[in-house]
């Protein structure tokens, strides 16, 4: 009997994609492994930017919410250069 799989927390599918990462330019890794360990870090890849547009929908909703504030798209790239302090 096969145990159902359980999506991976956010935290859970980045700690897996940067062990694939590491793994994947460490070089030490057979052509067909390399394969699937990209597939599989692609599928994490993919997963962690649902979850990242989920919470950004709730961010939005709760502004939303709150009245009186402005609703503004998330833009992570102001943030690093410190335009939205």
């Amino acid at each position: 009997m096969t145990k159902p799989e359980t999506t991976p927390s956010f935290e859970e599918a980045m700690d897996k994609l940067e062990e694939i990462v590491a793994r994947l330019e460490s070089g030490d890794v057979p052509l067909e492994q390399a394969i699937e360990l990209f597939q599989e870090g692609m599928k994490l890849s993919q997963l962690c930017g649902q979850k990242l547009e989920q919470v950004e929908s709730k961010i939005e909703i709760l502004m939303d919410q709150e009245g009186g504030l402005v609703k503004k798209p998330f833009n992570p790239s102001a943030d690093e250069k410190g335009e939205l302090k």
